[in-house]
């Protein structure tokens, strides 16, 4: 027997001893524990279509890359807005 085997058979037994207690002791069975964290999402089942061929999948954006002239052009306009910021609280 292996150990998730006797894992599952204690959890088993922990749940009829918890049912038994709950009939002798006159309460309802104990609510089940609330779960921590956002809910799972639910799928609905997919709707068939008579004859009709599978949906492509919408292409992706392209990703957009920075020309090293651009990316230079914004490091310039940085290094201003830094120099005047240190400007003003120099004042």
């Amino acid at each position: 027997m292996g150990i998730s085997e006797i894992l599952a058979s204690v959890d088993r037994e922990i749940a009829l001893l918890q049912q038994a207690r709950a009939l002798l002791s006159g309460s309802a069975a104990p609510a089940p524990k609330k779960k921590v964290g956002r809910p799972r999402k639910v799928v609905a089942a997919p709707k068939k279509a008579a004859a009709v061929a599978p949906a492509a999948k919408p292409a992706r954006k392209k990703k957009r890359n920075l020309s090293p002239e651009g990316r230079a052009r914004i490091a310039e306009a940085v290094k201003r807005r830094w120099a005047a910021q240190k400007a003003a609280a120099a004042k």
